[in-house]
C-alpha cells in the first residue's frame, strides 16, 4: 500500500520544494512607501552580494543543497537496488537530522522581519510550499527508511 503513494509524496515534495524556494516567501513592508516580496533565492543571492557570505552561505546550506540533497537520495533510494534494498546511503540519517534546520532558518529570516520594528511581514506562497515540501519530505523519508530496515 505505501508504494504507490512514495512517488507521490516524492514528486509532491519536489514541486513544493522548487515553487518554495522561488516564489515569494513574506510580503515585507517599511514605512508604508516600500514593499518587497523576496523569495529564498533571492534571501540568498542578495546576502550574498551585500557582502553578507557567512549567513549566505549558511541559508544556502541549510535551505536550498540539503533539502536538494535529501530529495535527491529520496528519489534514489525509493527504487530498490538489485538486492532488493533500497540503496539509502550511510550518512543519510546524518542528513536527515538536519533536515528542520531549514524550517529553523526561514522563520528566523520571517522573524526578524517582523521584530525589526520598521516593518511588517505576511506570509506568501512560498512559505506554504516550503513547509508542504519539508512535510512531505519528511513522510517520503519515513516510508524510505521503514523499508531499509
Amino acid at each position: 500500500m505505501t508504494k504507490p503513494i512514495l512517488p507521490l509524496l516524492l514528486l509532491g515534495a519536489s514541486l513544493c520544494f522548487a515553487l518554495g524556494i522561488t516564489l515569494p516567501l513574506m510580503e515585507i513592508d517599511r514605512l508604508y512607501f516600500f514593499t518587497a516580496t523576496p523569495s529564498l533565492m533571492e534571501v540568498t543571492t542578495g546576502l550574498w552580494t551585500h557582502g553578507d557570505y557567512a549567513i549566505a552561505i549558511i541559508t544556502a546550506l541549510f535551505s536550498l543543497v540539503f533539502p536538494l540533497a535529501k530529495l535527491a537520495v529520496l528519489h534514489i533510494a525509493a527504487f530498490p537496488s538489485a538486492s532488493g534494498a533500497p540503496a539509502i546511503p550511510h550518512w543519510f540519517k546524518a542528513l536527515a537530522r538536519w533536515s528542520m534546520l531549514d524550517v529553523l532558518v526561514v522563520a528566523l529570516v520571517v522573524f526578524a522581519a517582523k521584530t525589526s520594528g520598521l516593518a511588517s511581514a505576511a506570509a506568501k506562497p512560498g512559505l506554504w510550499f516550503f513547509a508542504l515540501s519539508v512535510v512531505l519530505t519528511a513522510l517520503a523519508s519515513r516510508i524510505v527508511t521503514a523499508k531499509g530496515q
